[in-house]
């Protein structure tokens, strides 16, 4: 309508990661022939407060390179994605968590402006 302001609100769930892997990634295959990599990633920051964050980062049928060498503990890791949080019935009842889905991950350190391109 003229005259007036059209106002749209948007949602957006994208996760830029950067961190060191906590340990050595998991691999798995599925009966339906998915392929599955999880990598729990730490990242640390230092203000406001100090702290140490382990974050789970799935990769859904990762391309052959990645299966081939997945990385390992203590290596420089981006991920590119969106959290998600995933839900499952445990002994204890039901559970969940947040984790990151990625769509690209990286091994090599990334520059702000590169950063930035892949939003």
């Amino acid at each position: 309508m003229r005259g007036e302001r059209c106002e749209m609100s948007m949602d957006l769930n994208l996760v830029v990661l950067r961190g060191k892997l906590a340990a050595d990634p998991e691999l798995r295959v599925f009966d339906s022939g998915s392929r599955l990599i999880r990598y729990l990633v730490t990242t640390r920051t230092e203000s406001p407060k100090r702290r140490v964050d382990v974050i789970p980062v799935t990769v859904w049928d990762p391309a052959d390179e990645l299966w081939g060498e997945p990385g390992e503990r203590g290596l420089r890791f981006t991920a590119f994605g969106a959290a998600q949080r995933r839900f499952w019935e445990g002994s204890d009842g039901r559970r969940s968590r947040v984790e990151v889905v990625a769509e690209q991950v990286s091994f090599r350190e990334f520059t702000e402006l590169e950063l930035a391109e892949a939003k």
